[in-house]
């Protein structure tokens, strides 16, 4: 069950990738990522009232919060500024080589993680098939991926030693505190923040549904091993590429098919192939920052 909840959840984040793309053809990439984490912000304090949750601000709640935080403030604003320069579909593929950097930064070296992680690489590569020459966009997105990685890491130690709910409400409200100043950098015109319909899509994308889908993956990261959220992951660009070729028009060709086939295969090899560390907490190989 939690593995399906977490396939479910990486569908809501490969549609991040076509809706932020589209949407930054209206708004600046930090202003935009402001009203998502602050629609998320909003959304994660409903919760907490709907569900009589209590706040913990114990030192270890809001140490743990900010080290996380800073790893998905960098993440988020290297692959949303990079998504200016280069393709929904690039952008998927290198943010997903978190599946190969987890188990490193993890310093596990199972056998059957590596195979998957093999069989992963090679069909995110024939999946999007990134430019030889790369850009400046390739390149803030594989800075994008080792953040996130560090944030995968990062929640397998923390969920586990820290009240779950408010290591998600801390991340979410640090996230609208550090990205306001940013507005005062953009300047962004106020047609920017217009109502249409592209913007409201694109928060109801990523400030609503993935902010939902980051709350499961919390609940999920204290049950499964972080090399294999990063795997099951690993099917987040063949989603990304789906959308992006039906929304945006960009092109999914049988080499595509067939490394989004090989993505599938990998999240089955390895993250099914559990072992006894699979609901140990593991706390003592995780370097979070």
């Amino acid at each position: 069950m939690p593995r399906f909840a977490l396939l479910l959840t990486t569908l809501i984040w490969g549609a991040t990738f076509p809706a932020t793309k589209a949407v930054l053809e209206q708004i600046p990439p930090l202003s935009f990522l402001f009203l998502r984490f602050l629609l998320g912000a909003l959304l994660v304090g409903g919760g907490f009232l709907l569900w009589r949750l209590r706040l913990h601000r114990e030192p270890a709640v809001l140490r743990a919060s900010a080290i996380a935080t800073c790893w998905l403030f960098l993440g988020y604003v290297l692959q949303t500024v990079g998504l200016s320069f280069t393709s929904a579909s690039n952008s998927a593929f290198i943010t997903a080589l978190y599946v190969v950097i987890v188990p490193l930064i993890l310093r596990r070296f199972d056998r059957r993680v590596w195979v998957a992680t093999g069989i992963a690489t090679v069909g995110l590569w024939l999946l999007v098939k990134p430019n030889a020459s790369g850009n400046l966009g390739d390149l803030l997105t594989l800075g994008c991926a080792i953040a996130f990685a560090a944030h995968i890491a990062c929640l397998e130690r923390f969920t586990r030693e820290v009240d779950a709910p408010s290591l998600f409400a801390w991340q979410m409200m640090a996230m609208v505190g550090l990205l306001l100043p940013t507005l005062l950098v953009e300047q962004p015109p106020a047609q920017a923040f217009a109502p249409t319909a592209l913007l409201l899509i694109g928060l109801g994308v990523t400030g609503g549904l993935a902010t939902g889908a980051f709350a499961v993956q919390l609940w999920v990261q204290r049950i499964v091993p972080a090399q294999q959220v990063a795997l099951i992951f690993a099917s987040e660009p063949a989603y990304a590429a789906w959308l992006s070729w039906y929304f945006l028009g960009e092109t999914l060709d049988l080499q595509g098919w067939a490394g989004s086939g090989l993505i599938l295969l990998a999240v089955v090899v390895g993250a099914l192939g559990s072992g006894p560390q699979s609901s140990s907490p593991s706390v003592g190989t995780v370097q979070p920052a």
